[in-house]
């Protein structure tokens, strides 16, 4: 009977077999999304709009772009909380006819059929969220998915990348829009605070960071076998 290869011939393999996307975030696949709302509390306010924006990475020089946006306007669910001090700073009005919103279901629906398309084509197992204070964006969508009895939805339920913390740590700014021009981006802060602008916006500012790491030399890591063989058998929190 032939031996088994070890433990660290196996761990080559997978490497080798998972794609360059795989790679970089552990299985991850990024998807940057923004929420525009009613209020602060996601069990009680509406969720009014959602974008979502997937990304590609060029293989070759290991650079993320911006790949697809989705982007809905969305009904406030039924008895939803609309604070009207949220309502002037969005400049939304849920009651326009010519918003041409959707029900939570329908928009939650179709970008995750997107996510779940662009994850499996990346190579990806699980989708996290990105976003620029990105608790805030995560928990109206696990609420929205609770109230639309999604089974599954295609984000990790708590785990994200937060834009706020990494443009915190890169660029000494927390504010998406000082974030941006600190990174050399345009911000237009008359179409901010629309869920489609921020969210490609925050893209933006999230490849920017991404890309800058890698240029910089910090991705790869430069890890060397003892401390590989270390790392795998500590236990995965």
């Amino acid at each position: 009977m032939s031996k088994s290869p070890d433990n660290k011939n196996n761990t080559s393999a997978d490497k080798n077999t998972k794609s360059a996307f795989a790679q970089r975030f552990r299985g991850y696949f990024p998807v940057v999304v923004d929420v525009e709302t009613a209020g602060f509390n996601a069990q009680t306010d509406a969720l009014l709009e959602i974008a979502a924006t997937t990304l590609s990475l060029d293989e070759s020089t290991g650079q993320f772009t911006l790949d697809e946006t989705i982007h809905f306007n969305v009904d406030p669910f039924e008895g939803a909380n609309l604070e009207q001090a949220a309502l002037e700073f969005t400049g939304i009005d849920p009651t326009n006819p010519l918003r041409g919103a959707v029900d939570e279901n329908q928009a939650l629906t179709d970008i995750f059929k997107l996510i779940r398309k662009k994850m499996k084509a990346a190579g990806c197992q699980r989708a996290v969220m990105v976003a620029h204070n990105a608790s805030f964006d995560l928990g109206f969508v696990n609420a929205a998915v609770e109230r639309c009895s999604i089974k599954r939805s295609p984000f990790h339920p708590f785990v994200s990348f937060d834009t706020t913390t990494l443009a915190g740590l890169a660029l000494g700014q927390t504010v998406l829009a000082k974030a941006c021009m600190a990174a050399g981006l345009e911000f237009n802060n008359s179409e901010a605070h629309s869920a489609l602008y921020d969210t490609e916006k925050t893209a933006e500012l999230f490849c920017f960071i991404v890309n800058k790491w890698q240029k910089m030399g910090g991705w790869p890591l430069a890890i060397n076998d003892e401390e590989q063989q270390d790392a795998q058998s500590s236990p995965v929190i």
